[in-house]
């Protein structure tokens, strides 16, 4: 899809946006500046570049945009599709919506965790075959007085610890930087050793890649469950598949994947145990919405020479407290 027809002219900005947003976002962009829509969309001359989790905002995507650029966003809370480093060197604001989607993530990491525990996903294939005798067995897990160990206390992590609180688990907690006195801090291999229930809510970066190694798998509670709705790559998937075909661990709830989409006949496909859903945490109508009109929004506000929320800025070095561009703004960056 090209530019929108309803917008154009010298005088009008254009905004590059690699993936479908919420209708009523693409309405709002559309009033006001030029749409440039899709995969693979040119971002020459766009002023702004909008993406979601797939579409990747390089160095070179922001050279290739040329000095009309002033801004870069992710209609979401992670920003590892896009070279933050290279935005900021630039002095290009990156917008991203770090609240948004908050709630729906943790409730599916609550979802993951109690479908692997009673294996619904399983259960459900037998009945629909005419198999009404598999209710003999082997047993659901009660999750009541079990220990979830939650790694990663950002706003995810600390609301999935909530939830499971809330089931009557016993919670800790390891993080690099972040504490809640509410979650006790142990070590992390402690966690690893104790927990029943192991929850990532990494950041995927160079320093995390790999973070679920084969040594830390090996590390973990026998019969242990793992949820991950973060990034697949903090998971070594071979050694995770290994330890569930192997029985160690009793099953895991992914909704990332090292790579998504994931090739055909992926290893994990063939574990019943193993509940699978398509990088799809975060989408709820509500939180789509939300997230889509508060990134668009601070984008347009930017265009406009509005200052936008602060806590919507991923790199705030960049600007100045009113709101415009600071001293590290590339040269020739026009308006």
């Amino acid at each position: 899809m090209g530019a929108d027809p309803a917008r154009g002219g010298p005088g009008t900005p254009a905004v590059a946006v690699l993936e479908p947003l919420h209708v009523e976002a693409m309405e709002l962009l559309r009033r006001t500046v030029e749409v440039r829509c899709g995969a693979g969309v040119p971002v020459a001359g766009a002023a702004a570049i909008v993406t979601r989790g797939l579409g990747r905002v390089s160095a070179g995507t922001m050279e290739a945009a040329g000095p009309r650029l002033r801004c870069v966003a992710r209609v979401g809370a992670g920003t590892d599709n896009i070279d933050v480093a290279a935005a900021t060197r630039a002095g290009l604001p990156v917008f991203y919506a770090p609240d948004a989607f908050t709630e729906a993530t943790a409730e599916h990491a609550l979802t993951l965790m109690l479908a692997v525990a009673r294996r619904v996903p399983f259960l459900d294939g037998r009945v629909r075959a005419g198999d009404w005798a598999a209710r003999a067995g082997p047993l659901g897990l009660d999750l009541g007085g079990r220990r979830l160990g939650i790694i990663g206390l950002g706003r995810i992590g600390r609301r999935f610890a909530e939830l499971g609180r809330a089931l009557g688990m016993e919670v800790v907690a390891w993080s690099r930087a972040a504490r809640d006195d509410r979650f006790p801090h142990t070590d992390l291999d402690r966690l690893l050793a104790t927990s029943d229930v192991v929850s990532l809510h990494l950041p995927l970066s160079p320093e995390t890649a790999g973070f679920l190694s084969r040594e830390r798998i090996a590390r973990m509670r026998r019969g242990a469950i793992v949820v991950n709705v973060s990034r697949g790559g903090l998971v070594d998937e071979d050694a995770l598949g290994a330890a569930l075909a192997a029985g160690r661990l009793r099953g895991a709830g992914l909704d990332v994947l090292a790579r998504e989409p994931p090739p055909p006949g992926h290893a994990l496909y063939r574990l019943p145990q193993v509940v699978l859903t398509p990088h799809s945490a975060a989408l709820t109508e509500a939180a789509f919405r939300r997230a889509c009109a508060e990134v668009v929004g601070a984008v347009l506000d930017h265009l406009a020479g509005r200052p936008a929320p602060g806590r919507l800025l991923r790199n705030p070095e960049v600007l100045r407290t009113d709101g415009t561009r600071g001293a590290g703004s590339a040269p020739g960056a026009g308006p």
